[in-house]
């Protein structure tokens, strides 16, 4: 089914015609670049972009049969070879697919890549979605965070950050969190809007909780305004604001 704007469904797959320059590089060598990218949303929470096979630049090398979907068909695996490098599978082909849009784009595997950009600001882990949107602003509310019934933090000028989606994000001073029951942990997450963060886990009641907290030190232009503060997971913690108990969201992070 195709919308009145322009998009396309198809089962649980939603598919766009993107309007920025994409280009993906491997072993310094451009695999693809394209001014006519396609969307695609196999999963709900971001999209994947598909190429027209006349803007790959790189080899592509036939796999054999590739994995099969519901809604996409039998797709057909290839090798990407550039700059010296294989990524073996990590090129995709729907040339039979249900969905015609598909037939003649190729599936560049996102994490075989060395870099992604649009336009000439290079992206990282998954491809920006155009109804996402994230606002950052400076609030006086009192949040108060308990792990165990211990305070971790207690702060009256939290920065809410609010991702299309996602429940709202309370970051918060360091200078108003309990840094000593924090234990830097080794995990890293990367967003595409917000940058790299690193995570801590906390020391509270009987045990240490994994991961609870995270924060950005250098975070992308458009998230400086969270720079150097401490966001704690709201689903798994207590979060006390003026005086109430906020309800522990449900998301794919419970």
């Amino acid at each position: 089914m195709t919308t009145t704007d322009g998009t396309t469904r198809r089962g649980r797959v939603r598919i766009e015609r993107g309007t920025k320059r994409v280009r993906a590089f491997l072993g310094g060598e451009v695999v693809a670049d394209t001014a006519r990218p396609v969307l695609v949303w196999e999963v709900p929470y971001y999209p994947a972009y598909y190429v027209p096979v006349e803007d790959v630049r790189a080899e592509l090398r036939p796999d054999g049969p590739g994995p099969h979907s519901p809604s996409r068909g039998d797709a057909a695996a290839y090798t990407v070879l550039a700059g010296g490098r294989e990524a073996p599978g990590a090129g995709r082909r729907y040339e039979d697919s249900p969905i015609a849009e598909l037939r003649d784009l190729v599936r560049l595997e996102w994490h075989a890549m060395d870099a992604w950009f649009e336009e000439d600001e290079e992206v990282f882990t998954h491809p920006r979605d155009p109804y996402t949107r994230v606002d950052i602003l400076a609030s006086s509310r009192h949040v108060r965070v308990e792990v165990a019934g211990t305070t971790v933090a207690d702060s009256g000028s939290p920065r809410l950050l609010f991702e299309t989606g996602l429940p709202v994000r309370f970051y918060l001073p360091k200078t108003h969190v309990r840094l000593d029951l924090l234990i830097p942990s080794e995990t890293v997450t990367h967003c595409p809007y917000k940058g790299r963060a690193e995570y801590w886990s906390v020391r509270a009641g009987d045990g240490v909780q994994e991961d609870l907290a995270w924060g950005y030190r250098t975070p992308l232009p458009e998230s400086q305004k969270i720079a150097g503060l401490i966001a704690f997971l709201d689903e798994k913690v207590d979060v006390i604001v003026d005086g109430v108990l906020r309800d522990r969201p449900g998301t794919k992070f419970s």
